[in-house]
């Protein structure tokens, strides 16, 4: 192994890492103080704002233009909110509000609280145009399925968020809205020509990048008209000449997690995955969630010994430190807002909610919650109506080991709101819904990506478009079973 201490340097800038917990371990900030360009944050490492500002403020100490990264989408994806949930809503109600000034004030919002938490690299907004109704992983944090629609509101994202001196960073590159598989867990295919792919997932990054964003996330997606055999976080077409080339993009180019199936398990190993990053023309690399010591310096040696024998240029590697260094640079002054707002993120929840049929009928109702699986991007966060409900009792069930009629048994003569995520997709569901809604009032409560669904007989059907925190207040609100 190469031990050129100046390489080991300049192959530390280009990456993030990451350590669990609520504090630093002291290695994490001795990598820091030798140069890895940042960490990105986990919800394992945030209690509550104070602390994550204390933690943040431990990092700055060992190199003040040190960038933290975060995944604080809004909606469902929350870190900050992990706990509670996000107050602000998702892309998807933003989409469906389609006011661009809205959703500029949202995530400047979010951007205030990041700054104010000492995060200044914001791994969002995903800017997918999701075309997929089934996509596992993109859904609700996309602003809709309509490419310009996709392209105003990314514009709007990244005006906000960096209007809070918090770089933003435009994901999930050429696009990762047509899939129907997850790239955490193996390499998604988009097989279309490249004139769809400029047609429909290539505007949004277009507006991004005019934006001004300062940072592109790559997916760990195979588009075989474009990377071949690879994905493209690995793609030097994609990466260097459509991203480069083609958008003119200048800024930072972040790769999605390396640890993700679609990435390592086609480079073969972590540190291999790195090398073939920065050589299509990465410049930051996350290495993920699960992150140590051993793993960095692994990382690091292998990029070291590529850039020493020659499989990585040494000026790309030199060109990767530069652009992240210059992206550390824009972020070192992040602006702290004077605190969340919470009145915003209920109001624009509010704004995309879209009622069907009356829910009048459903007064003092019984609430079942479905019980649905989260993303790994989402993780375990909670969601749905219990924290706004009047006294409002409300039950979990999961729709294939519950039948109808052990609800309606718990429900006695009570009317039923049944709230859930993608209801349309789990038949059980389906069928408890349709039977239960032929003997009493039912209405529904729909906090996923919306379908063309609608069973037969319900009062209501609502449609909130994400699960947030706010979402679930708006939720609430419009079924008559808010507290005040």
């Amino acid at each position: 192994m190469s031990h050129d201490p100046g390489l080991r340097r300049l192959a530390l800038r280009t990456l993030l890492a990451a350590f669990p917990g609520a504090t630093a371990p002291d290695w994490a900030l001795q990598l820091v103080a030798d140069g890895l360009a940042g960490h990105t944050l986990f919800g394992t490492n945030v209690v509550d704002a104070a602390q994550v500002a204390a933690l943040n403020g431990t990092l700055r100490a060992a190199r003040p233009d040190v960038l933290i990264a975060i995944d604080e989408e809004g909606g469902d994806v929350t870190r900050l909110g992990h706990r509670t949930g996000s107050p602000y809503p998702g892309n998807a109600a933003l989409g469906a509000v389609d006011d661009p000034e809205l959703t500029r004030r949202v995530y400047a919002a979010v951007g205030g609280d990041l700054a104010a938490a000492g995060v200044n690299l914001n791994l969002a907004p995903t800017v997918d145009v999701n075309t997929a109704d089934d996509n596992p992983i993109i859904g609700t944090r996309s602003f809709g399925a309509d490419p310009a629609l996709v392209a105003r509101h990314a514009a709007a994202a990244v005006t906000g968020l960096e209007s809070a001196g918090v770089a933003a960073c435009a994901k999930h590159f050429p696009g990762h809205g047509a899939t129907v598989s997850d790239s955490h867990l193996e390499l998604p295919t988009v097989d279309v020509p490249l004139s769809l792919l400029r047609e429909r997932d290539l505007p949004p990054f277009a507006a991004a990048v005019s934006a001004g964003a300062q940072a592109v996330m790559s997916a760990h997606i195979r588009v075989p008209a474009l990377t071949g055999e690879l994905p493209a976080t690995f793609s030097r077409a994609a990466l260097t000449g459509l991203l480069r080339d083609e958008l003119g993009f200048r800024g930072a180019i972040v790769t999605d997690a390396l640890e993700m199936r679609g990435a390592a398990g086609a480079a073969g190993s972590i540190p291999l995955a790195a090398v073939a990053a920065l050589s299509a023309g990465a410049d930051l690399l996350c290495i993920g969630a699960q992150v140590t010591r051993e793993l960095v310096e692994d990382v690091a040696a292998e990029i070291a010994v590529a850039a020493g024998d020659g499989r990585l240029p040494l000026e790309r590697l030199e060109g990767a430190a530069a652009r992240t260094a210059a992206l550390a640079a824009w972020a070192a002054t992040p602006r702290p807002a004077a605190a969340s707002d919470l009145a915003l993120g209920v109001a624009a929840a509010r704004r995309a909610v879209r009622v069907e049929g009356s829910p009048a009928a459903l007064t003092s109702p019984l609430v079942v919650q479905l019980v649905s699986g989260f993303s790994i991007a989402e993780g375990r966060v909670p969601w749905g109506l219990r924290p706004h409900l009047n006294g409002t009792e409300q039950i979990e069930i999961v729709a294939a080991s519950t039948t109808p009629e052990q609800v309606a048994e718990l429900a006695g003569e009570r009317p039923i709101v049944v709230v859930g995520r993608r209801i349309h997709s789990m038949p059980a569901a389906r069928t408890l819904v349709e039977k239960l809604a032929a003997g009493r009032p039912v209405g529904v409560v729909e906090m996923g990506w919306p379908s063309s669904w609608r069973p037969e007989g319900v009062s209501a059907f609502v449609v909130t478009h994400g699960a947030s925190l706010a979402n679930g207040r708006a939720a609430a609100e419009v079924m008559n079973l808010a507290h005040h």
